[in-house]
Order: structure tokens, then C-alpha cells, then sequence
């Protein structure tokens, strides 16, 4: 998608993350629409922000957050709510807001997390975070849209002078500790925004680290040696095969089916 979308919306606004991107947003000169659940949750947002409440779990409540967009940056999570958190959330959120888009095309940028590709470790054993936010990537490539999936690695572990990006493909790095890779939130939220105008970013997906070193000075750069996932694929270039289709809930099926053009 080359051309500059307008207006883009934030899913999970009031988040750290998702905070961090509607100022990038705003300092890239977007319009920028924030989702909020609540009114006074907005106080923390820059005043430039346009404020619409809504619940990702509560699709009767998007209509109005979708009309007239260009993009939306998926930067919600459930906050360690759990197996239901994660499904309500991480996953159902996104089946939500991509069922109220219908037939619009916007251009698509969802954060996950590195590691989730993930399966047998205890985190995932325990709340199956990493299932159901590879099963939100999974709807994002059905959905037929122009879309990035950013993997970050742990939030802002990084040195003072660790500023340099590092773009992985594969979900290899599995430690289950800040070895797999550190990254600052505010990198994510830069990453995640440039994306959204990027030809050099289109469907791709990607573990996002930083090292030592300078911040890149040109993010089209970055997006352009890596791979693009395959053309009908439900996940990244080079994942692990172990989620089959076939052993899938039915209801995640189902969704599939829906999204899919």
C-alpha cells in the first residue's frame, strides 16, 4: 500500500506501548484516533489525540472508532489477565476490530511478542498468551489487508547506548528471558508507526531487538532485506509448523473463514 493513509487508529491507547505510538503518530503528522474504554482514560493522551470510547471485547462499540480510517496500530494486550484475558483480548480484540472494518481497506500494523511461536514453555503452558496472540497474526494475513506484525522483544531492558534495530525472521530466539533480545517501548512505537507508510514493510513479520549502537536514521532500510510472508500463509516466513490448522477450536476456524476475502 504506498499510498499515506489519513486517519489512524490506536487499539490499546492507554497502554504504555500504545501511548507511546499515538505520540508518534501525532509527530509524524497523522490524525490520530485513540480507542479508549472510558472518558477519563484519555486525560493521559496528548490533547491532539481524537478520543472515541470503545471496548475491543464489546463489538457493538467499534463502529464509529473504524469509520473514515486509513490504519490501525494494534498495541493492546491483556496484561497478564490470564487464559480468558488472552483470548477476549489479545485475540478477540483483533477479530473484532478487523469484523467492524467490513469491506474498508486500512492498512494494518499489530504488535505481538517475540517468542510466539512458542508453545511448550511454561508461560505459554500457563496462560496461552503466545497461542492466542499467534492466532491475532494469523487473522491479520487472513484478512487479505496490507499488514506489519512487529514481535518485540522485552520492554526497555536496553543500556544507554542500545539504540540500534535489529529485524529477526523465524521466532528463533526461545531463552524465555531478555537474552532473546531488549528493545525500548519507544522504538516499538517508531517501528510500528513508520511501518504504516512503507511499501518496504508489507507483509511482513518480524522480531524486533535492539543492540549497541545509534538509532537507524532510515526505517525503509530496516523493512527491506527481510522476507515477505508467503502469499496465502497463516504465518511468518520461517515459523515452526506446530499449530495446526486442523487441531485449531473450531470457533478460530470459524473466524478464519469469515476474515478470509
Amino acid at each position: 500500500m504506498s499510498t499515506r493513509p489519513s486517519t489512524v487508529l490506536v487499539i490499546g491507547a492507554t497502554g504504555s506501548p500504545g501511548r507511546l505510538v499515538v505520540e508518534e503518530a501525532l509527530r509524524q503528522g497523522y490524525t490520530t484516533r485513540a480507542l479508549v474504554r472510558h472518558p477519563d482514560k484519555a486525560r493521559r493522551l496528548p490533547e491532539e489525540a481524537e478520543v472515541v470510547v470503545g471496548d475491543v471485547t464489546r463489538p457493538e462499540t467499534l463502529a464509529g472508532a473504524v469509520e473514515g480510517i486509513g490504519a490501525v496500530v494494534f498495541a493492546l494486550g491483556s496484561d497478564g489477565a490470564g487464559t480468558v484475558g488472552a483470548e477476549t483480548v489479545d485475540y478477540g480484540g483483533v477479530r473484532n476490530v478487523l469484523a467492524a472494518l467490513g469491506q474498508r481497506t486500512v492498512r494494518v500494523a499489530l504488535m505481538t511478542s517475540i517468542r510466539v511461536t512458542n508453545r511448550t514453555g511454561a508461560y505459554n503452558r500457563s496462560s496461552e498468551a503466545h497461542d492466542w496472540k499467534r492466532r491475532s497474526e494469523r487473522l491479520v494475513r487472513a484478512s487479505g489487508l496490507p499488514y506489519t506484525i512487529v514481535r518485540p522483544g522485552w520492554f526497555d531492558y536496553n543500556g544507554s547506548d542500545v539504540h540500534r534495530l535489529v529485524l529477526l525472521q523465524g521466532d528463533t530466539r526461545q531463552a524465555g528471558n531478555s537474552s532473546d533480545g531488549v528493545i525500548a517501548r519507544r522504538q516499538i512505537a517508531q517501528i510500528l508507526v513508520h511501518s504504516l507508510d512503507s511499501p518496504a514493510a508489507e507483509r511482513k513479520t518480524f522480531e524486533l531487538v535492539a543492540t549497541a549502537g545509534r538509532a537507524p536514521p532510515d526505517f525503509d532500510a530496516l523493512f527491506a532485506p527481510l522476507e515477505t510472508d508467503p502469499a496465502g500463509g497463516l504465518d511468518g516466513v520461517h515459523d515452526q509448523q506446530n499449530m495446526p490448522l486442523d487441531t485449531e477450536p473450531r470457533h478460530v476456524r470459524e473466524s478464519l473463514h469469515a476474515l478470509t476475502p
